[in-house]
């Protein structure tokens, strides 16, 4: 199977005042991440609100960004749900709109304890879409999964045809390159954290990530790649320390999903609130943010519309 290079950006679901998804802003959010490095997308994933919106909804989500984006530009759709029948035709669809690949998380319920389960979850939802590479997403904060990937592919290898690799969204960077290695790098391993971007490349081998501040670092985060490719460390040390700041400052506003969405209004492209239960940031808040984001120098810096 193709293995992804260069970074994925894992979109906010664009949304009204009413919290109604909003599709006519869709078109504008593909140029902006094209223009500014973005290989693709990986939508309905935990950016993007997925697990809280209806099967119509993220459906409707899906078919907009393909029809928004330009040719090779890839669209990986997210179908994961605590309802696997749910997740299997989320996966049809994906298949039957043209989709480039799915994926999917553990469901946060009922908590999968044994890599048999999650190899059967895997396996239910990667059949239903032959044709796509299907990748685990690996985010065990969110679900508790805390499973060894090692272990995964071992079980997968040979089980799931379509089974690519896994985006890989954990602290341990000895797992994630153990997991690159294993049989000469048969899985396509996507780095998932976008504070640990240069550490995976030193390691060797990594090629793809996939992240959630790339929507307004973008610029930042593919430049280390870059430097690191061109052999300028100096570059590439100063282009992660950066990002890490930044992500700082979303820490302090209830991370990405939150603080980050409402970064796109500061630079220019408003998605609209979160849904509930997510806190929203106050008005406060956001001047807040805006001024941290001033000190650190993120708007000379950032994704340009």
């Amino acid at each position: 199977m193709e293995k992804i290079k260069g970074l994925i950006d894992a979109p906010f679901t664009p949304m009204h005042a009413n919290g109604d998804i909003n599709l006519e802003v869709i078109p504008a959010y593909a140029d902006m991440l094209v223009k500014n490095g973005l290989k693709g997308v990986f939508i309905n994933g935990s950016s993007g609100e997925g697990y809280m919106l209806t099967p119509e909804e993220r459906m409707a989500v899906a078919e907009k960004w393909m029809a928004s984006v330009p040719e090779g530009f890839k669209v990986i759709v997210h179908v994961g749900s605590c309802c696997l029948r749910e997740s299997v035709a989320l996966a049809a669809h994906a298949e039957k709109i043209g989709a480039w690949g799915i994926g999917s998380m553990a469901p946060p319920f009922p908590k999968i304890g044994r890599i048999e389960e999650l190899v059967k979850y895997c396996e239910e939802i990667a059949a239903a879409a032959p044709s796509l590479p299907f990748y685990y997403y690996h985010i065990p904060a969110f679900n508790g999964a805390f499973l060894p990937m090692i272990e995964l592919l071992k079980a997968v290898d040979g089980r799931i045809p379509n089974f690519a690799g896994i985006k890989y969204t954990f602290e341990s960077l000895y797992e994630y390159n153990q997991c690159r290695l294993y049989k000469d790098g048969k899985f396509d391993m996507l780095h998932g954290q976008d504070e640990t971007i240069l550490p995976s490349l030193a390691q060797g081998g990594a090629q793809g990530g996939i992240g959630g501040t790339t929507n307004y670092n973008g610029r930042e985060l593919t430049g280390i790649i870059e430097a690191w490719e061109k052999g300028d460390i100096e570059t590439a040390r100063e282009k992660q320390n950066f990002s890490q700041a930044v992500i700082n400052v979303i820490c302090n506003y209830r991370g990405n999903i939150v603080g980050g969405k409402r970064i796109m209004k500061l630079i220019g492209l408003d998605l609209g609130p979160n849904r509930t239960p997510f806190r929203n940031m106050t008005d406060e808040e956001e001047a807040s943010m805006k001024q941290e984001l001033e000190a650190i120098g993120f708007f000379e810096r950032c994704n340009k519309l």
